[in-house]
């Protein structure tokens, strides 16, 4: 017999939020799969930020359901925060602790224990290739180590799913490029699945599964390449969107 397929790795459906009169959500529905890069496409005030702290439960979702890993949010929040890893625009490390400090005040409040925080803390250095910067102080980091060190901390718990919002603002090129290539390469070597928020059209391939959020509404749930059959995904976006060129 067959096992049933799992559940995907996010899955959101018939959610909308609003602040007073404003919907910053309008019956959004989607779906991250497992193992796989998924952008959420949207210009600045998309509603892209909204979504996430709604995943995250900054916000609390009163419509519709979120399901982390098949967790109902709502009905079992820790088996579902528990499976996430984040991160947000906003710088979240402590600039004066080094990065090791960090990582490991983290793992505690995961509840993980001392020695195998310790070792699980010179696994993720590893796998972002920030290693012999472990005893730095964060603000001794470059933009793009200091991003890099997010996504170690975001890892710390071996999450099943990275949320990762506008990651590569403020970058450069080369930083953007790093980062962008550091969450494929976990995605392929490491299995998590990845819901990666933007508004850069060139971070996004053909292959890639692409929402496009637009004022609080679904627009595409699908492929790039479904969005964009002749290969132009800006044209695909602006025709869509009504976004002027």
């Amino acid at each position: 017999m067959t096992s049933p397929d799992p559940a995907p790795a996010l899955e959101i459906s018939h959610v909308s939020h609003a602040f007073g009169a404003v919907k910053a959500l309008d019956d959004v529905s989607l779906r991250v799969p497992r193992g796989a890069f998924t952008a959420l496409l949207g210009v600045n005030g998309a509603g892209k930020t909204t979504l996430f702290s709604l995943v995250t439960r900054l916000y609390n979702n009163t419509s519709g359901t979120i399901r982390v890993a098949g967790h109902d949010l709502r009905r079992a929040p820790s088996q579902a925060l528990r499976r996430l890893g984040v991160v947000f625009q906003s710088r979240a490390l402590d600039a004066d602790l080094t990065v090791r400090q960090n990582l490991m005040y983290h793992a505690a409040l995961h509840g993980i224990p001392r020695r195998p925080a310790a070792v699980r803390v010179a696994e993720v250095l590893a796998l972002v290739d920030l290693a012999d910067r472990a005893p730095a102080r964060v603000s001794a980091l470059s933009g793009g180590q200091m991003r890099r060190a997010e996504i170690a901390r975001a890892l710390i718990h071996d999450p099943e799913l990275l949320l990762l919002d506008e990651a590569t603002v403020g970058l450069d090129v080369k930083s953007r490029a790093e980062v962008l290539a550091l969450t494929r390469r976990l995605i392929a070597d490491h299995g998590v699945s990845a819901l990666w928020a933007t508004h850069i059209l060139d971070e996004i391939t053909p292959a890639d599964g692409l929402v496009i959020l637009h004022r609080g509404r679904v627009l595409h749930d699908g492929t790039a390449a479904t969005a964009a059959p002749h290969g132009d995904l800006t044209r695909a976006f602006l025709d869509l969107t009504g976004v002027a060129a």
